[in-house]
C-alpha cells in the first residue's frame, strides 16, 4: 500500500455508520464470520492458528501491540462493505473527493520543465470524474505511482489551470515530493 491507498482507506473508515467491535474476542469472532476459519485468520494477521484459537477462547487476553494492530486493520478493512461501496459510488457520481496535501510539484510546459522549490499545501475538491478514475484504479490494484499520476492530472486541471481559465500551456504536473496526503469523501452542498 502506498500513501494514496492509505489515505483512501482512512477516508472510507470515516464513513462508518457503526464502530467495529472493540474487544479482542469480538474482533476475532467478526473475522471468523468473514474468513470462515482460524487458519485463514492466522495467515491474515501473521500468527499461528493455535494463537488465534487461544485468543478466541480467552486463554490469551492481550496479544502484543503489533498483533493487536494487525487484528484491528483486518477487521476495519472488512467492516461495513456496503456503506463503503455506497460512499464510493456517491463520490464517483455526485460529490467527488477532497484532497488535502503538502507536496512539491514539477511542471512540464512547451518551454521545458520547471521545478517549484517549495512545498505547497493544497486543499482541492476533485470532481466526480477524477474520483471515479482514482477509485477504479485503486480497485484494480494500481500502484501508488499510478494513483499519484491521476491526482496530479486532476490538480493540473482543477487547481493549476483553474478549469481552463489560466496556465493553458501547462501540459503535465508531477508530484515530486509528497509530505502528506489526506483524502475525504465530498459532501453534498
Amino acid at each position: 500500500m502506498g500513501d494514496i491507498d492509505d489515505a483512501l482507506e482512512h477516508a472510507e473508515r470515516d464513513t462508518f455508520t457503526r464502530q467495529p467491535p472493540k474487544s479482542l474476542k469480538a474482533r476475532l469472532n467478526y473475522l471468523m464470520s468473514q474468513l470462515k476459519s482460524t487458519k485463514a485468520i492466522a495467515q491474515e494477521i501473521g500468527v499461528s492458528q493455535r494463537s488465534v484459537e487461544r485468543y478466541r477462547k480467552g486463554d490469551r487476553k492481550t496479544p502484543p501491540k503489533e498483533i493487536t494492530s494487525r487484528i484491528d486493520a483486518a477487521v476495519r478493512s472488512r467492516w461495513q462493505p456496503q456503506v463503503r461501496e455506497r460512499r464510493r459510488r456517491h463520490a464517483a457520481t455526485s460529490t467527488g473527493l477532497t484532497v488535502e496535501m503538502r507536496a512539491r510539484f514539477g511542471y512540464t510546459a512547451p518551454v521545458g520543465t520547471t521545478d517549484d522549490g517549495r512545498f505547497r499545501r493544497l486543499t482541492v475538491r476533485l470532481p466526480p470524474a477524477y474520483a471515479q478514475r482514482l477509485l477504479d484504479a485503486r480497485g484494480q490494484g494500481a500502484s501508488d505511482r499510478e494513483m499519484r499520476e491521476i491526482v496530479a492530472e486532476a490538480l493540473k486541471d482543477v487547481y493549476f489551470q483553474d478549469g481552463g481559465a489560466r496556465a493553458n500551456d501547462l501540459t503535465r504536473v508531477q508530484i515530486t515530493d509528497l509530505d502528506y496526503i489526506d483524502i475525504a469523501f465530498g459532501k453534498d452542498h
